[in-house]
């Protein structure tokens, strides 16, 4: 078994333990769990892309030059270490009860827009700019659900959402779940946690910082991947790429609003309370609940 499965650590360190006296979720707190856990459970970027561009992503992999998985692998290892010293350096602190996701995407849009006109030449220059811009728009997420982005835990939070939105040819089944992957990740983030709240980022190569970065990478790079495989296929040039990259933001800032409507959930009422609701609930789409209109705006 994998060292990483047996350190799975709640949202917040001061719920660590089921409470035997708290009230459960009530319905419209069911109702948000159930949007989360349809966010969480149905990653389904490939399939929005393939829509989009009337092209099988497959198309766009056979059109990339030799070499192309160590180029992206390259890539999206850069592109989560640069996200990585943003995170822990100058994302804002202050409070906000709304996020602004309309913003972000035109941020990351823009961004796409160069990767559509050069292809995989411009990966390396393109990705570490959309990266960060998405994981400002998910700390944005993130403190509209009541998080403490001054939390060097919380940061790190963040990043996971690059891992929560992939897949991995690790996995043993396609349909591996979100509790699976924090599990499989909780290790790997507490000691990058500790070790950057005693060392900060002085160590790139820090083996603590590395072996988070590998496993997120790990995940992140199969959508990293569809983005630039659709980005290759000749007829999207700059307008298509900047189509392609806003997909790509939407899908995480849809798992962002589930994973951290999960984390709300459980500083209120509990890891173990609020992940066997979950477990519970029936994973289908539902509407958009008052609370996260309000938080989009």
């Amino acid at each position: 078994m994998d060292k990483d499965q047996v350190a799975f650590e709640p949202a917040s360190p001061i719920v660590s333990t089921l409470k035997e006296d708290v009230m459960p979720l009530s319905s419209e707190e069911r109702e948000q769990l159930a949007n989360a856990k349809f966010l969480l459970e149905n990653p389904s970027l490939a399939v929005k892309i393939t829509n989009a561009i009337g092209t099988p992503i497959e198309r766009g992999l056979g059109l990339l030059p030799a070499g192309w998985q160590t180029s992206i692998q390259k890539a999206t290892n850069k592109a989560l270490m640069s996200a990585l010293k943003v995170a822990v350096g100058t994302m804002d602190h202050k409070k906000r009860n709304t996020s602004s996701p309309k913003l972000h995407k035109g941020l990351v849009a823009l961004s796409g827009a160069v990767g559509g006109a050069f292809g995989l030449p411009a990966l390396a220059i393109e990705l570490p700019v959309s990266t960060t811009i998405m994981l400002r728009s998910i700390a944005d997420i993130a403190r509209s659900h009541g998080e403490e982005i001054s939390k060097i835990e919380v940061r790190i939070a963040c990043l996971q959402v690059f891992a929560l939105g992939g897949s991995s040819a690790s996995d043993n089944s396609a349909d591996i779940g979100y509790y699976s992957v924090r599990a499989l990740l909780a290790r790997s983030v507490s000691e990058a946690a500790q070790y950057v709240v005693e060392k900060g980022m002085a160590e790139e190569g820090a083996p603590a910082i590395v072996r988070l970065i590998t496993k997120i990478a790990a995940r992140f790079s199969i959508p990293v991947s569809e983005k630039t495989a659709a980005q290759s296929v000749p007829v999207i040039g700059a307008f298509g790429g900047a189509l392609i990259n806003t997909m790509f933001i939407d899908h995480f800032q849809g798992i962002s609003e589930g994973h951290f409507t999960v984390r709300q959930l459980e500083r209120k009422y509990g890891f173990e309370v609020v992940k066997k609701t979950y477990e519970q609930l029936p994973c289908i789409k539902r509407l958009n609940t008052d609370a996260q209109k309000a938080r989009t705006g």
